[in-house]
């Protein structure tokens, strides 16, 4: 068989059900040997978003993502999904094509260096030089995107290599790459050293990360706060990791974070950090959010920890394994004073929230604005209540993005965000690769005007593969986010955020892609106007008018 074949065939012994891409000239001999199987092609309209949906298939499967694009121009547009997987740990395989070997470095026809382009953001990346790597690079490369701290891999492949011959095809079945040993189970030790300071505590806190999705290890977390009662916060990624209502979470936490959950982790004596990175977003003084605690830190890469924070005790391992040895320990402490203490903090803060207006720079009323316009926080409150219970909510980046990890309620399914990339245009197409992986469950899209005409080329793949994806566009006319911060920072001297009387009508748009069109406008439309938009599973571009003068 030709190198072609030989790529498709390792895709199918990994049991790759997608592959999310664009050809041209340089990854054509691939495209046309996946013919020849049952693996489907998606077409995407631009490659960034190949990867954005093979992050949400792979988030929703919990299986590695693939993509795939051309040499060039294909390649360099791959980027920018490739940084947003990177930073939140998503597992992912992205195949380019290249120039012709011989031709490589000369510079010519949509030659790019690609590998060299995404060093700092690729957990591993090959250029394949010879074709009968091809299976052992493969091989190599899901289950480097898989295993450890997932992220993903690049492999760059000349034109000339796809086509040459591979005389025997042989698929290793395992793996042994000497530099990459990652560490499953924690250390016994340190699990023991877990456990007696747990029973010494009287204020402990978990702070869940995205890492508990990652390992799959909700239920582990769960069995193991309610087993103890340990109460739980989260970290934007770690989001859902317990039920938003249940009745050991106490929010989220960090700049945009509640402040219940934020006075929590101050309060606290003992912090688990468990899956999270305790990057900026989520602690953004983390010398004094630490200060005079017990800090543990728990990842699967080593390089984590300590990296922001120095932990009391470091806890090297795979989180689902750590918490299943955490559940075979007997922990006696009682916190029922703590949590107490927690539930009045939760109590006072939303009762001052209930009296505070997010609202500036408006000469109408607060009766004016309901009648005018939606309020946002209430919207997604609603919308998430009235949406199934594993149903998947997809926030984009901006305004839309904090409004819903504050007010979104998840039960038994999943919110996906862009976080540590913050890329805006992430929703529509990570929801579409969403949907392709869970196709019984529900899956709504939330976004700003913004972001949505980034990535709204995606209703056409949307459309050609019957994708039902449920899609919200919280309409205001601006860059909300960006017009805050230069509201507070630079006292109303706005540039560059009005999106003006531009932006398409969306009512038009939707009947262009034959997607059906709805608008709420005002309050009193919500819950007929949701009731009707979650009815079916078809396809719907949902217009909500939200005010631009709103904050977070």
């Amino acid at each position: 068989m030709i190198a072609a074949d030989a790529i498709v065939k390792c895709l199918e012994k990994e049991g790759v059900e997608y592959v999310f891409g664009y050809p041209g000239v340089a990854i054509c001999p691939f495209f046309n040997s996946i013919l020849d199987t049952n693996i489907k092609t998606i077409l995407v309209r631009q490659e960034q978003n190949a990867a954005h949906e093979a992050s949400g298939y792979a988030r929703i499967t919990g299986k590695v993502g693939v993509a795939v694009a051309t040499s060039g121009p294909g390649a360099t547009n791959l980027i920018t999904g490739i940084a947003t997987a990177f930073a939140d740990s998503i597992p992912l395989v992205c195949i380019t094509g290249q120039v012709d070997s011989n031709l490589m470095g000369s510079d010519v026809f949509q030659e790019v260096d690609v590998s060299g382009a995404c060093e700092s953001f690729v957990k591993f990346s090959y250029i394949v030089r010879r074709a009968a790597d091809i299976p052992r690079i493969i091989k190599e490369a899901f289950h480097i995107a898989g295993t450890g701290r997932k992220g993903p891999v690049l492999i760059d492949i000349p034109i000339d290599i796809q086509k040459a011959e591979i005389r025997k095809f042989e698929y290793p079945e395992t793996v042994n790459i000497r530099t990459y040993k990652p560490t499953i189970n924690g250390h016994a030790v340190q699990i023991k050293k877990v456990i007696k300071e747990l029973n010494k505590a009287k204020r402990p806190i978990i702070c869940a990360g995205g890492g508990v999705h990652l390992s799959g290890a909700k239920e582990e977390l769960r069995k193991f706060v309610e087993a103890n009662d340990i109460p739980v916060v989260s970290t934007m990624m770690g989001l859902g990791a317990l039920p938003t209502e249940h009745f050991l979470f106490y929010g989220m936490v960090g700049n945009n974070g509640q402040a219940y959950g934020n006075r929590a982790m101050n309060d606290a004596d003992m912090i688990i950090m468990v899956g999270a990175r305790v990057a900026d977003r989520s602690v953004s003084q983390p010398d004094l959010i630490t200060e005079n605690k017990v800090l543990v830190h728990i990842d699967v890469d080593p390089a984590e920890i300590g990296k922001n924070a120095g932990p009391t005790i470091p806890l090297v391992g795979d989180i689902k394994h750590v918490l299943e040895e955490f559940n075979k320990a007997t922990i006696t402490a009682d916190y029922s004073l703590w949590i107490d203490k927690l539930d009045g903090y939760k109590d006072d803060t939303q009762n001052a929230s209930r009296r505070k207006r997010h609202m500036y720079s408006s000469t109408l009323t607060e009766e004016e604005i309901n009648a005018l316009t939606v309020n946002p926080e209430i919207f997604v409150k609603r919308l998430s209540r009235a949406m199934k219970k594993d149903a998947v909510y997809v926030a984009d980046v901006g305004q839309n993005q904090l409004w819903s990890c504050a007010n979104c309620v998840i039960r038994e399914g999943r919110f996906l965000t862009s976080g540590g990339m913050g890329t805006m245009g992430y929703s529509v197409p990570a929801a579409l690769g969403a949907k392709l992986g869970a196709p019984d469950r529900q899956v709504v899209a939330v976004c700003g005007d913004g972001g949505f005409q980034m990535t709204m080329m995606e209703l056409a793949t949307m459309k050609q593969y019957n994708v039902p994806v449920k899609i919200v566009v919280l309409r205001n006319n601006v860059l909300g986010l960006v017009r805050q911060y230069q509201h507070f920072t630079y006292q109303d001297r706005f540039s560059v955020i009005d999106l003006g009387d531009s932006i398409p009508d969306f009512r038009k748009l939707a009947e262009a892609y034959g997607i059906r069109y709805q608008q709420i406008a005002a309050v009193e439309e919500m819950d007929s106007g949701i009731e009707e938009f979650l009815a079916d599973d078809e396809a719907t571009l949902l217009e909500v008018i939200v005010d631009p003068k709103l904050v977070v």
